[in-house]
């Protein structure tokens, strides 16, 4: 009797505590310092209005009033640190080889137009396009750091390669951005070589740690355990449902979308992370409804292909960024 009242107490002692460290982490941890705060991030530069990962894509966006560029960088045969999504010249310039196998001088322009990944076309039947206008080259990353110099950038590292990972850390070092900067990968082998590379440049949470997240938070043990990472940065499942034919979802992808939207989208645990200092992104949004969404779960910053749609939004309805 007198150990399960106990084991009772000490249960009971756990989960107050947890509760309590859940809605104010910071008796426990020291809040991060955020150097800036983004709720407006332009994806690939507003890959929805202009030619993705172009000079052009990014001018737009700063000029709009962006307050974070995303982009994804690889390295050419000369080791020239350039930004571009795809490994591949295939997609976005027709060319079946790799950046990896070409010299910077050599790379080919992008198509004329090119796909919105998360953006479909009309009753969600294709692919919706983008159509650029003159700026069709791949830039070198230090040509984006050379021209917005006070504009913070998200950095994708396209590969699990340790020369591009330092060089991108060279720059970064070199146009003094260490507090302009988040850099990472899906991949939790790139995000630890990042770290180790350059501790001073924060990282995000990767797709293992994603996951190691959702499980500390489940069991109540999230506000007992410190964290690197100084931004999560995840998708919202639901948006699934709009760019397939929902009449094509199977049963299984229906329940599948449903489950990881209500695990994923937790107001509650974004609103711990943000009290730690730990900024929450959600990407790819490209309409008003899931904006709403977003920033009423209590998201930092919202991610997306349409800039000027999202600048609307939050100009209509007054988002601030302490929100």
């Amino acid at each position: 009797m007198c150990a399960a009242v106990y084991v009772l107490s000490t249960v009971t002692g756990y989960v107050l505590a947890s509760a309590l460290l859940l809605k104010c982490p910071n008796i426990l941890h020291r809040r991060k310092r955020e150097a800036f705060r983004s709720r407006h991030i332009s994806h690939r530069g507003g890959a929805g209005e202009n030619l993705e990962n172009t000079m052009a894509a990014f001018q737009h966006a700063v000029e709009l009033g962006t307050d974070m560029l995303e982009l994804d960088c690889h390295l050419t045969k000369d080791e020239e640190v350039v930004v571009s999504h795809d490994a591949s010249l295939q997609r976005a310039s027709g060319i079946n080889d790799h950046i990896s196998n070409v010299c910077y001088a050599e790379l080919p322009p992008y198509l004329r137009k090119l796909g919105v990944t998360f953006q479909r076309g009309e009753h969600h039947k294709s692919l919706c396009f983008c159509e650029g206008g003159e700026d069709k080259r791949i830039p070198l990353l230090k040509e984006v750091f050379d021209a917005f110099p006070n504009t913070p950038v998200n950095i994708d590292i396209k590969a699990n390669n340790d020369t591009l990972i330092k060089k991108v850390s060279e720059l970064v070092v070199k146009y003094d951005r260490e507090h302009l900067t988040v850099w990472g990968n899906a991949s939790n082998k790139i995000v630890k070589k990042c770290y180790k590379e350059n501790p001073h440049i924060p990282v995000l949470f990767s797709l293992p740690r994603v996951l190691q997240l959702l499980g500390l938070f489940y069991t109540g043990l999230l506000p007992f355990v410190p964290l690197k990472e100084q931004f999560l940065e995840i998708p919202m499942p639901s948006i699934m449902t709009k760019l397939k034919d929902p009449n094509r979802l199977t049963r299984s992808q229906r329940i599948i979308t449903w489950l990881a939207d209500t695990l994923l989208m937790r107001k509650a645990l974004f609103n711990h992370l943000t009290a730690r200092g730990i900024q929450v992104y959600i990407w790819v949004l490209n309409d008003e409804e899931d904006f709403q969404r977003a920033f009423d779960l209590g998201a930092t910053g919202v991610m997306t292909d349409f800039p000027t749609r999202l600048k609307d939004f939050l100009d209509r309805n007054s988002v601030s960024k302490s929100q």
